[in-house]
């Protein structure tokens, strides 16, 4: 599933690359909570990989704090990890794969690997010549072995 940013819908460049895979692109609104509210019953009692860009990158970061087991893998591009919100209270055993943009002036890129590692113990990295929307990085991405 992928969760998009907070100016963003299933209908920006991501998401739509990701549906034409066969992703689950759902819209979100309002402020963290109602979206939280609104993520907690499309993803049941399932396992999922989750991809999360920016804001959709806290909310798959939260998600995944509180249920990891029902994360298979966790997917984050240029997540807002630099908001309050993400509170971390134990490190989590997901494999977890951050790709941030190092012309990113959105969010901080060395915070956000910072606070993604003290979250996630399988955290792996990869910085890229991209800005905070990583359109070109997504276009080049093996998502069928990311997603597998």
């Amino acid at each position: 599933m992928f969760l998009h940013g907070l100016d963003s819908s299933s209908q920006g460049r991501k998401a739509r690359l990701l549906a034409g895979m066969g992703v689950e692109t759902p819209d979100f609104s309002g402020d963290l909570d109602s979206r939280m509210a609104q993520l907690e019953p499309l993803l049941g009692q399932e396992q999922w990989v989750l991809v999360g860009s920016s804001f959709g990158g806290l909310m798959a970061g939260l998600w995944t704090l509180r249920h990891p087991e029902r994360v298979h893998r966790l997917i984050l591009m240029a997540p807002a990890f630099h908001r309050p919100e993400f509170m971390v209270t134990r490190a989590v055993d997901v494999p977890t794969l951050l790709v941030h943009g190092v012309r990113d002036t959105v969010v901080p890129h060395e915070l956000a690997r910072q606070r993604a590692a003290e979250a996630f113990t399988q955290l792996r990295v990869e910085w890229v010549d991209d800005d905070h929307r990583l359109e070109a990085t997504a276009q080049r991405m093996d998502w069928a072995t990311l997603m597998g």
